[in-house]
């Protein structure tokens, strides 16, 4: 998937998962009820950040397409071409999955 957003420094753009609609034994969640998704896929990062002292850029750990886990209250929401996506920094991805 290609977006038309490249971020900055070590910022990441993470396409989150559905949010669960049924529980394990059957029941149905209505929307009012579902909570927020903590996981998603990464769609595009930045290049890195710079070293304080030294000045050479530290990669990103992560890459297009990776699975990751972030906090419940991680990112900004942004909405491109229609789709809802989060931007946040490296630092608030807790894993990969």
């Amino acid at each position: 998937m290609s977006l038309k957003i490249k971020p900055s420094a070590d910022r990441v753009v993470v396409e989150a998962a559905a949010a669960e609609t049924k529980t394990a034994s059957g029941i149905y969640i209505p929307e009012t009820a579902q909570e927020k998704p903590q996981k998603g896929t990464v769609v595009a990062v930045g290049p890195g950040r710079y070293a304080d002292i030294s000045g050479s850029l530290i990669p990103m750990a992560y890459k297009v397409g990776d699975e990751v886990l972030y906090g419940k209250y991680a990112g900004t929401e942004i909405t491109i071409d229609g789709k809802e996506y989060l931007i946040m920094r490296e630092a608030d991805i807790f894993a990969t999955l």
